[in-house]
């Protein structure tokens, strides 16, 4: 194998890996729409949104009732939604790209998860 080779194997694994594992959470975690859970809040069903934004984006706006951990901080502090385990979770971020990891890491830990598809920009959008 020569250098150029190399070279050429080396960047489709640092462009190819991140891709190849964020389409794997993408199909391992459930998704709703916006309207979707505006109806599963409306009809009374025990679900808890949370939200994994930045501080600086959750002062600009939220859904009223979610809770707020930071996707930076999710991991010491999981234990916060325990009392939550009997609830269906969904998370969402500004657009839905943090928010499926986060999905992803709640459902291994024993949570029952599920990402909101476009995030807060979405539910803005469709004014709910």
């Amino acid at each position: 194998m020569n250098g150029s080779e190399l070279f050429l194997y080396g960047f489709i694994a640092v462009v190819a890996v991140p891709l190849i594992r964020r389409v794997v959470l993408f199909l391992k975690v459930p998704h709703y729409n916006a309207d979707q859970v505006a109806e599963k809040i409306s009809s009374g069903e025990s679900v808890i949104l949370l939200d994994v934004r930045t501080n600086g984006e959750r002062r600009r706006g939220s859904v009223p009732g979610s809770l707020h951990i930071p996707l930076h901080e999710l991991a010491t502090r999981i234990r916060e939604l325990d009392p939550h385990r009997n609830k269906e979770i969904v998370v969402y971020c500004q657009t839905g790209s943090r928010s499926i990891p986060a999905t992803a890491r709640l459902a291994k830990a024993g949570f029952r998860a599920a990402n909101l598809k476009g995030g807060m920009a979405e539910w803005n959008f469709r004014n709910l």
